[in-house]
């Protein structure tokens, strides 16, 4: 692991490869991950690179895995996963991977239509049998019988649809019978009484159980239908009713003989198809096992041999087009590793003339590397959100570890709560191992690639939540009172049921507690009063430290990038406006702490209108906070000719700068960065007093939720008390949870997020830089299910 401070050296590598050595020498740079490939053919199209045929090889076989995979899951196979992953093919096993995956799929194809074909089969002779129980029922009459001719009848006596007016008629009653799906019957009957114009005669009936329809294979209600017409025109008109609305239509028999004929016909055949049927299924089933063996690893081989060709097409060919030239960004650390990769793919290829590489010089920006483990990533995630590093300049992540959690903490401080994230994170580390935290949800996954900052944020927030005594809104008496209260009896301290500590009544207040806030302020009226006055001024100290800090930083970027007059001109003044306002400020509080005591801070003077007055300059005179600290208002002119004499100086100062660089843009812009850190400290400083209010915010809001649900459990009678205080307590742990470790751990986590970057980060870092992405094969996904089904 290289270091946190600041980003690794790189250099621009150049990589001369043999033709047949190329794809050997990328294989091994590809699994140990060293380089960055420049693209040296950007005014090539995609389609006209010299290795476009071999990367629409390698997506042909992307599309017979996908289609494999595909299968294999259909039939709830296990795809299992190897443990370690496979190099890529050598170029002599690729054409024999390729063959035999092209005859499995061919194979694969033939037995999986043969068996649709089947079970299409299946299915309709199954339907045919129901409907031919149904409609066993529908129509009684003699099948025997056929019409014959006679003379017209009188109309007026008998109805055209009667069935012996129409056999005396001569017409041929005709039938169709089959099978239509629920939601079609009624639009179904309705389209037959309109066409046919009442010469049909329609009889339903639905099917106890739902069956599979052959043509998409989804389970509906089906109902059977007969339909008994008279004449040729109407069957033709009621047969192309049938085909618009999808009726799967059987054949009706005509005789009783007939109609048990075609039932032992379809008895026998539906035993032989399910037999034929079991047998295809499971000599599937066998290919598919087989071939879920290997799929994995084909897969990995594939996933490798299309990265390696996409790379190969971004080197370039020298003049005798036997020699591939790459142009890489390589850390100066790996340069041995480089050529060791450089050797053994040379040496697997076994090409009597082996590739090398040297270094070139450049004056291109190189990416930024900086180098995590599980511990740091999450943090350097952090700093990656507002911008990558430049080049080379100072990280702020490793100061993160430790100022991130700490500032989340300040706003966080209750013990209770970051015990209880403390064990959560706690049971995520030791179970980091556990495959199915790496394949959880979104959320949780985001909890998991967070845990050690979950862990440290719980962690620190227990020590603030000591510092400020508050465990779910309750205070923890550890050492003792150092307040006496049988002395407030005789005083006017303690009026009735009212609290209001004083220390300047005498034997009142006898020494500070050892760790932290008294726990006796938990039960003053004036608590609130006493900690945001603590906590208001603990933040000011705080982010004027953190803002300082960030200045100091911006040393070390110019002594690296050696521009040490921006340490004179810049980094200097910073410090100096910094330290003398703000940190006068800090100077002013701690001053106050120390020189006046409880019986004298009623004539201490306000710090906030010292700090005003020292910019306003009043005319009346104030006390000060010590002797001397008022001054001189106003200032003397020395010599009346010194400032026409010092615009002189500096007109022709910018006159003698014109002739090498342009002095007027470089004042201006100075002039707006100054105006820019000046008006920016005053905010910025302001910006911290976000750590007191959200401080305030989860304190008052966890004493709320034990006001409205603990406290008024414990005050019920004993008698209904154990029975409510078990949902109460259900209640407040779920409130607990959600509103105070969630919600108010993600505004915390926010806030603090927004220190860093605007108020910390701004003073050092630029964030302007690329993130180095290496040619790895670790870089590809594993989860070979998800992106080939």
């Amino acid at each position: 692991m290289g270091s946190l401070f600041r980003s690794e050296a790189m250099c621009l590598a150049q990589l001369f490869l043999q033709s047949g050595t190329a794809y050997e020498c990328l294989s091994a740079l590809g699994e140990k991950g060293l380089v960055q490939f420049r693209d040296l053919n950007q005014n090539v199209s995609s389609f006209q690179r010299k290795f476009v045929g071999e990367v629409k090889r390698c997506e042909e076989l992307e599309r017979i895995l996908a289609y494999l995979v595909q299968e294999i899951n259909r039939a709830d196979i296990p795809l299992p996963e190897g443990e370690t992953s496979p190099p890529a093919p050598p170029l002599k096993q690729v054409l024999e991977m390729q063959e035999q995956l092209q005859k499995l799929e061919v194979e694969l194809r033939e037995v999986t239509k043969n068996k649709e074909k089947l079970r299409k089969n299946l299915l309709e002779l199954i339907e045919y049998t129901h409907m031919l129980r149904v409609t066993k029922t529908f129509l009684k009459r003699n099948v025997e019988f056929e019409p014959t001719y006679e003379e017209f009848p009188p109309l007026e006596n008998d109805s055209l649809l009667d069935y012996s007016c129409m056999q005396r008629l001569g017409a041929k009653l005709g039938f169709v019978s089959g099978l239509i799906n629920q939601g079609k019957v009624e639009a179904f009957e309705k389209m037959l009484w309109r066409v046919c114009k009442g010469y049909t005669i329609v009889t339903y009936a639905e099917l106890d159980e739902p069956l599979e329809d052959p043509e998409t294979g989804e389970v509906i209600k089906w109902y059977v239908f007969l339909i008994s017409f008279w004449g040729e025109q109407i069957g033709h008109k009621v047969k192309k009713i049938c085909d618009c609305y999808h009726c799967h239509v059987y054949p009706y028999p005509n005789t009783a003989e007939e109609r048990k004929e075609i039932q032992e016909g379809l008895n026998t055949r539906i035993q032989d198809l399910y037999t034929v049927l079991h047998k295809t299924e499971d000599y599937l089933r066998q290919v598919l096992c087989k071939a879920a063996e290997s799929v994995y690893s084909h897969v990995i081989q594939v996933k490798k041999m299309k990265a390696i060709y996409h790379m190969l097409n971004m080197c370039s060919f020298d003049v005798t087009n036997k020699c591939l030239i790459a142009e890489v960004w390589c850390p100066e650390a790996d340069l041995h590793e480089l050529r060791r990769a450089l050797e053994e793919g040379s040496r697997e290829s076994g090409a009597t003339i082996p590739s090398f590489m040297n270094t070139i010089p450049t004056k291109e920006t190189p990416p930024t590397l900086i180098r995590t483990n599980k511990f740091t990533e999450g943090f350097q995630n952090i700093v990656d959100a507002y911008g990558v590093g430049s080049y080379r300049e100072v990280n702020p992540a490793l100061f993160t570890i430790i100022t991130f959690p700490f500032l989340f903490a300040v706003m966080f401080g209750d013990f209770g709560h970051g015990f209880v994230m403390f064990l959560f994170a706690l049971l995520l580390v030791i179970n980091e191992n556990h495959p199915r935290l790496n394949q959880s949800q979104e959320i949780m996954r985001m909890f998991f690639n967070g845990r050690y900052i979950l862990l440290l944020m719980g962690l620190f927030s227990v020590y603030t939540g000591l510092i400020y005594n508050d465990c779910f809104s309750k205070s923890v008496n550890l050492f003792g009172s150092g307040w006496n209260v049988s002395a407030m009896y005789s005083s006017t301290v303690f009026r009735g049921k009212m609290l209001q500590l004083d220390p300047s009544v005498p034997g009142v207040f006898q020494g500070p507690y050892p760790l932290g806030i008294d726990p006796i302020w938990n039960l003053a009226t004036n608590r609130l009063t006493f900690l945001n006055s603590f906590k208001m001024k603990m933040s000011v100290i705080l982010g004027i430290i953190h803002m300082t800090f960030g200045v100091i930083l911006g040393i070390f970027n110019h002594l690296h990038f050696r521009k040490k007059f921006n340490i004179y001109l810049v980094s200097v003044p910073e410090l100096l406006f910094m330290l003398c306002i703000f940190g006068y400020l800090i100077f002013m509080i701690v001053y106050k702490w120390l020189v006046y005591s409880a019986e004298t801070s009623r004539v201490a003077p306000s710090i906030l209108i010292e700090f005003i007055n020292m910019f306003l300059f009043p005319a009346s005179e104030t006390n000060g906070l010590y002797s001397g600290q008022v001054g001189n208002s106003g200032y003397t002119l020395i010599r009346k000719d010194s400032e026409e004499e010092v615009s002189l100086l500096g007109s022709q100062d910018i006159e003698e700068g014109n002739n090498q660089f342009n002095f007027g843009e470089i004042l201006m812009t100075q002039v707006i960065h100054s105006i820019e850190y000046c008006l920016g400290c005053i905010s910025n400083t302001a910006s911290y007093l976000r750590l007191w209010a959200l401080s305030l915010a989860h304190a008052q809001l966890s004493d709320v939720l034990w006001t409205m649900l603990v406290r008024v459990g414990l005050r019920v009678d004993t008698t209904y008390g154990v029975l409510l205080l078990l949902p109460v307590i259900a209640l407040f742990a779920v409130l607990t949870i959600f509103i105070l470790l969630i919600m108010e751990g993600l505004s915390a986590f926010l806030h603090a997020i927004r220190l860093h970057w605007v108020e910390f980060q701004n003073k050092f870092y630029v964030g302007a830089g690329t993130k180095f992405v290496p040619f790895s094969f670790r870089l590809l996904s594993s989860k070979f299910v998800d992106d080939m089904a």
